[in-house]
């Protein structure tokens, strides 16, 4: 079955989305496009999906008969309104981070999703699906005991002018909150946020760098540097501490040279290179999912969790030093 996929949102992410699955990736096409800006989206009829029909609305899309399967990859204060419609659709949904921009929103997809019994959302946090956290996972879950401490890092070369302090939660720090309550299978019970001494990089509306430290249920204790104006590259950085040892995420494969009298290797500078092969993994996992009628990867629940827990960093941020709880209510049964 080749699944017919519709694309809501053609800028960067949507236009790229769109290439994976018509260009590299077996078993669906895209057969739907829909954007604000209609030019945006001729432009990737013209240079992806020439087969592709242009909506004027994405709830158009999202209704159209030929559509299998909807991408979400709109400005993130629109996803909500396309996941609703793709849940009552009942047409499986991949929709990228955020969610939704509230907790709030996020809840009433996971109500949503929950009425209608069936798991239908994939959200795309993409690191579950790169092969270094993944090798990563394996240590943790089987060689190094349990753990105890993770020292993480979030390091971008620079950002622009309307990068604001909050954004350091919701745009970067997003992903580790993600990732860690996979790699550890645990959950948040308290945040708080410190700011060290400020770069003299960061423009005035960003507090850069910052140190957010979270605790989960199991008592486990982990830091994460968010550096936004480190200038050298773009750097993760995640080692795992546990009772009979440590693991640390691998680097992205490099050459090591020897020139100049100097030992070095290239570090990244773009985001999309470092993740880019985890695009394709994460995409592939939504289009088998996707042809049984169904999701699987990172769940709305995922998603609501991760924003309650952002927005419990934010509030941190505000009481600098100060500690706030993070409560989660029950897990539906759909999710666990």
């Amino acid at each position: 079955m080749t699944v017919k996929i519709g694309v809501i949102g053609t800028g960067m992410i949507g236009r790229d989305h769109a290439r994976r699955i018509q260009n590299v990736l077996a078993g669906a096409e895209i057969v739907a496009l829909s954007d604000v800006n209609p030019d945006g989206a001729k432009a990737v009829q013209s240079d992806i999906a020439p087969a592709a029909k242009i909506y004027a609305t994405g709830e158009d899309l999202i209704a159209a008969p030929e559509v299998d399967a909807v991408l979400v990859t709109s400005w993130g204060a629109t996803h909500e309104q396309y996941v609703l419609a793709s849940i009552a659709a009942g047409k499986p949904c991949f929709c990228e981070k955020p969610l939704a921009t509230t907790a709030e929103g996020a809840k009433r997809i996971v109500d949503a999703e929950v009425a209608h019994g069936t798991r239908l959302v994939q959200v795309g946090f993409m690191r579950r699906y790169d092969a270094g956290y993944r090798l990563l996972k394996q240590v943790v879950d089987s060689q190094i005991g349990a753990p105890l401490m993770v020292h993480a890092a979030h390091r971008n070369p620079t950002v622009p002018e309307q990068y604001i302090t909050p954004m350091a939660i919701h745009d970067t720090l997003i992903h580790e909150i993600d990732v860690f309550r996979w790699l550890l299978d645990d959950d948040y019970v308290s945040a708080q946020v410190v700011f060290p001494r400020r770069s003299g990089h960061a423009h005035a509306k960003v507090a850069d760098p910052q140190i957010v430290l979270l605790e989960t249920k199991k008592g486990i204790r982990i830091d994460v540097e968010v550096f936004v104006n480190c200038r050298y590259g773009y750097d993760i950085q995640c080692q795992v501490v546990g009772e009979e040892g440590l693991a640390n995420l691998p680097e992205p494969m490099s050459i090591v040279t020897r020139k100049d009298a100097k030992l070095q290797n290239a570090i990244m500078t773009d985001w999309k290179d470092r993740f880019i092969d985890s695009y394709d993994v994460e995409l592939k996992d939504f289009i088998e999912a996707a042809s049984r009628g169904t999701a699987s990867g990172p769940s709305s629940w995922d998603g609501f969790v991760a924003a309650i827990t952002s927005d419990a960093c934010v509030e941190a941020q505000e009481k600098s030093g100060q500690i706030v709880p993070i409560t989660l209510p029950e897990t539906p049964a759909l999710y666990r």
